[in-house]
């Protein structure tokens, strides 16, 4: 399932905030995780980006918040690349419960990918590109590439 990576996790004691629910700041960092997790499942490690010159900062997130997560829940953090054109990627996000497809979170990150040590964007490596297949078809087209997964692995 190269297209769309999927990690599924329990949530952890330590990411609930002082409302009884995870913390806003948790979900920024498991995205961040599961996309150096999918990038590394394909061999870009961090060696690797340091080898090709290139490396990813953040531009901008946007997450929509739309249920409530609790400590003990497990959940399924689905990623995939949408694009990638000149030095920028979109990488999407669906956060479900464990097994059913209701959105607990749905977001964004546009990437830029630069230069480690000007600093400067650059033109994102050929075999990057190479190595990850676009989902350019939103969250539907994901759900029929995990469907998909799922069926062929039972």
């Amino acid at each position: 399932m190269r297209g769309v990576y999927t990690h599924t996790f329990e949530v952890p004691e330590s990411s609930i905030d002082g409302y009884g629910h995870v913390s806003n700041i948790e979900y920024v960092r498991w995205m961040q995780d599961v996309a150096t997790a999918h990038t590394a499942s394909e061999g870009w490690t961090l060696d690797q980006y340091r080898q090709n010159r290139a490396i990813w900062v953040v531009r901008r997130h946007a997450i929509d918040y739309l249920a409530p997560a609790f400590a003990g829940q497990r959940l399924d953090l689905h990623t995939w690349i949408e694009w990638v054109k000149d030095c920028q990627s979109v990488r999407r996000y669906l956060l479900t419960k464990s097994g059913e497809s209701r959105a607990v979170v749905r977001a964004e990150t546009l990437w830029v990918c630069v230069d480690p040590e000007s600093g400067r964007p650059r033109r994102v490596p050929e075999t990057f590109m190479q190595a990850f297949d676009l989902v350019p078809g939103g969250e539907a087209e994901a759900f029929r590439i995990i469907g998909k997964a799922l069926r062929s692995a039972s």
